[in-house]
């Protein structure tokens, strides 16, 4: 009867509260424990399993290019960040107010890598992410006009809650891709947070964007509603790189 019942579990979907049952049933020390107590255990098991599954299925949907996370993110080195505001950030307080982060330093320094973690973190508290590098992307919405995907990838970046695009103005960006950053970027105000990574200062992103019209109106949604952390510091992959060490070609 036992094993119809574990049968029947499967056929449910309850993994988790199979392998606790069976567990139970194998522990003498669980005699001892009242049946409100061992039932509580394997529901939890089944919780615990069930929110194993759905971080790992954001993860992987987010597509990210760094396995990162805040704990493991290296903060005795200066990179001119303000750490108070960081740990704000890891809280993700700025999703529910639908707010934007800036991220832009010189090469190296680790900006992709803090995006990252940010969105992984955002993923262990139950937000969607998608990462993205902005001259592929662009690419990729070229090519959906051709054959037909266009409104499926804007649909699907517009509902992300937070949508990371690294590499801004890495080229300068034409018209049309102007206007696919306008699209995303208004579909996605007021509903979603957006992660902007360069190596390019703010004060140069207007005159990257060949539309002088549509720079005006890209800025206006992504700069005066976001924070902004300015990296500094020496190219960590510099640092890794032991052909960079004192006495050695650079």
């Amino acid at each position: 009867m036992i094993e119809q019942t574990y049968e029947k579990m499967h056929e449910m979907r309850l993994a988790g509260m199979v392998e606790a049952a069976k567990e139970q049933s194998e522990n003498p020390n669980m005699a001892g424990l009242s049946f409100e107590e061992r039932l509580a255990l394997i529901v939890d098991r089944e919780w615990e399993r069930r929110q194993t599954s759905a971080l790992r299925r954001r993860l992987i949907a987010a597509r990210m290019k760094e396995t990162a996370s805040p704990e493991d993110m290296d903060l005795r080195i200066d990179r001119g960040l303000d750490r108070g505001m960081l740990m704000s950030l890891f809280e993700c307080g700025y999703l529910s107010a639908h707010t934007n982060i800036i991220i832009t330093g010189p090469t190296g320094v680790g900006k992709t890598y803090l995006a990252c973690a940010l969105a992984n973190k955002a993923c262990r508290m139950k937000h969607d992410a998608l990462y993205a590098r902005c001259t592929k992307l662009l690419g990729e919405l070229v090519m959906g006009r051709a054959d037909g995907r266009y409104a499926s990838i804007l649909k699907k970046l517009t509902r992300v809650e937070l949508l990371i695009l690294d590499d801004w103005g890495l080229c300068p960006i034409d018209q049309e891709s102007a206007r696919d950053l306008f699209e995303i970027l208004e579909e996605r105000s007021g509903r979603g947070s957006n992660i902007i990574v360069s190596q390019q200062p703010v004060s140069s992103w207007y005159d990257l964007i060949q539309a002088p019209t549509i720079a005006d109106a890209i800025l206006d949604r992504l700069v005066h509603n976001s924070y902004r952390l300015e990296m500094k510091g020496e190219s960590m992959r510099k640092r890794q790189n032991p052909l960079t060490k004192e006495g050695q070609p650079d």
